[in-house]
């Protein structure tokens, strides 16, 4: 029975792992479609997640789940009715990523220690505090969104690997290795954006 569960918990994995694989590479492309990839993965993770008493995780998956059709809808219509560009942070979109951090990680870390029986809380608090705030920013068509989700990714390993989710472990470092890539990439659609606009004006 324990053997069964387990290799449905190792299948949910592999299958999230999939969708979430193709959502990180469809967002460096810049893709709309990542957040319809990003749906199911997260419906699956939010299972694994539970199982593996990773609390702080599904609530992040929650959010995930509610910015995922916040960024489809403001990637495809934006403010201007029309498809929101890559831009940076201003001094006030900055000031909020990282107030997002700092008031996730205290709410996180109190409900975990004090009303779960996390083993992990403060680690599991600090992931999800800059995941949020790396959510926000991507839904937002942010290029830091890599820089906060990829302090997430970093710290999340060892946590996977702890929680022996290792499928998970391994995603995480795929999704760090797309996080840099994917900064670089957003970073010359940038750039490519802004000669285009340039040249027209």
């Amino acid at each position: 029975m324990i053997e069964e569960f387990l290799t449905q918990l190792t299948w949910l994995q592999g299958l999230g792992t999939l969708f979430g694989i193709v959502q990180v590479v469809l967002a460096r492309q810049n893709n709309v479609h990542t957040y319809l990839f990003g749906i199911a993965s997260i419906l699956i993770s939010m299972w694994v997640l539970y199982q593996s008493a990773l609390y702080a995780d599904i609530l992040l998956n929650m959010y995930y789940l509610v910015m995922s059709v916040y960024g489809w809808v403001y990637w495809k219509f934006g403010k201007q009715k029309t498809e929101t560009p890559i831009s940076s942070v201003n001094k006030n979109e900055f000031l909020k990523a990282n107030g997002i951090v700092l008031a996730c990680f205290l709410l996180m870390s109190y409900w975990l220690t004090f009303h779960t029986d996390s083993d992990v809380p403060i680690w599991d608090a600090v992931v999800v505090a800059f995941a949020w705030a790396g959510m926000w920013l991507m839904a937002k068509r942010k290029i830091e969104n890599w820089i906060y989700l990829n302090i997430s990714n970093i710290i999340s390993i060892p946590l996977m690997v702890y929680k022996e989710l290792y499928i998970y472990a391994g995603m995480t470092v795929f999704l760090f290795i797309m996080g840099t890539s994917g900064y670089l990439k957003w970073r010359k659609l940038m750039k490519n954006e802004s000669e285009l606009t340039y040249a027209t004006a």
